[in-house]
């Protein structure tokens, strides 16, 4: 059964990142965006702010699961979600980040955990649309189909006038995030990935949004009295989107380009998640019973973080950081600062001449020569150049 790490967000946040910088750039090349260029500059106007956004895990592990870097002026909501059936997956994430005086939203969506068997006495006892171990009983489909079928009704089921505009399989996205990885000689492995951009109507507001997403399958024999049999543990992953008014969601991509590379997950939670997993999968626990269970398992868990988890955080980091570079030469929409309070370098938005930072982890970008933030506030703010 194969065993998926919330970590995995990382690679999602990261993968939102490359897949619009990519279709940002397709449509510079073919002149679509001239326009939309235009409008975004308007859009965030002389100034734009950002400020750091930390979430809690307060149902879980009780510390910072993840910081991420948003406009001051927009809206975190969701977080981590613990799922007590499900041993090899405990714990999902889904939240948006959303612009409370537009359209604008960036989501990411809870991983979906399928099983499917061609032994007919198991489907007998668990026939589709019931839960095997937490997986929901259902066959396999490829990712278009998953947007179409599964994706977009239940998650846009409450929009009206609701199609599809465009579907494009993709690849390039699986493979880049190592999606359909071999596990075991044993394990047949496959991996695709696609995207739909829809559109519909959202109180009275026409809106337009792109989402993807990637299927992963693991399959397996298993040896039974009656033969072998084969099981199929799959995924729908890496879910996320991007969505605005009509004709506005190529306009705001650095803004969801700055979202997505601020990502970043902590060390000491991730090593925590990993302890509680490997419990669960170990004692063959099927189902936590209740909230209580899970707090005294994760009470037993230590606070040393072991070389295996820090060896396999800084993997993870290190495909993350090549993925980024290889496809560097299409991010047109932001440009790399080096912020010396933090020490580290932060994506930005590109067209603004003078940056400034504060020791809350705030930026400020404006395109005025003679702005200086430091003027009425009493925070000390510095300006910091591009790498």
């Amino acid at each position: 059964m194969q065993k998926k790490s919330i970590f995995w967000l990382f690679s999602i946040i990261l993968s939102i990142g490359l897949m619009w910088s990519e279709t940002y750039r397709q449509q510079e090349e073919t002149g679509k965006t001239s326009k939309q260029a235009e409008s975004s500059s308007k859009q965030m106007g002389k100034t734009i702010r950002f400020k750091p956004f930390r979430y809690i895990d307060n149902q879980g592990i009780g510390i910072e699961a993840f910081q991420i870097l948003i406009p001051s002026d927009w809206k975190f909501d969701g977080g981590i979600r613990w799922v007590l059936d499900n041993p090899g997956m405990p714990a999902v994430a889904s939240f948006r980040v959303m612009n409370e005086k537009g359209k604008e939203e960036f989501e990411v969506f809870p991983n979906q955990p399928f099983f499917w068997t061609n032994n007919q006495m198991t489907l007998s006892m668990f026939p589709a649309g019931s839960r095997y171990f937490g997986n929901e009983v259902r066959p396999p489909v490829r990712p278009i189909e998953a947007l179409k079928k599964i994706v977009i009704p239940r998650f846009r089921q409450n929009v009206t006038g609701l199609r599809i505009v465009n579907e494009l399989p993709l690849p390039e996205l699986a493979k880049a995030l190592g999606a359909g990885k071999q596990i075991h000689p044993s394990v047949s492995v496959s991996a695709g990935a696609g995207k739909v951009r829809i559109e519909y109507n959202r109180s009275g507001v026409p809106m337009e949004e792109e989402i993807y997403c990637v299927v992963e399958l693991f399959s397996f024999p298993i040896q039974t009295m009656m033969g072998t049999v084969t099981n199929t543990n799959w995924y729908i992953d890496y879910i996320f989107s991007f969505k605005s008014e009509k004709g506005k969601l190529e306009a705001n991509s650095k803004i969801f380009q700055t979202i997505a590379y601020s990502f970043k997950l902590n060390m000491q939670w991730f090593s925590k998640y990993n302890q509680v997993v490997e419990y669960l999968v170990k004692r063959q626990i099927q189902q936590i019973q209740s909230v209580g269970q899970l707090s005294r398992i994760i009470s037993q868990t230590s606070n040393e973080i072991s070389d295996m988890s820090m060896q396999s955080y800084y993997q993870r980091q290190e495909v993350n950081d090549r993925i980024a570079d290889n496809f560097s030469q299409y991010i047109r929409g932001v440009e790399k600062y080096y912020d010396p309070i933090e020490q580290k370098t932060v994506e930005l938005p590109s067209g603004y001449n003078n940056v400034w930072t504060n020791n809350l982890g705030e930026y400020i970008l404006s395109d005025s020569p003679s702005f200086n933030p430091n003027i009425g506030s009493n925070l000390n703010w510095q300006k910091i150049e591009k790498k």
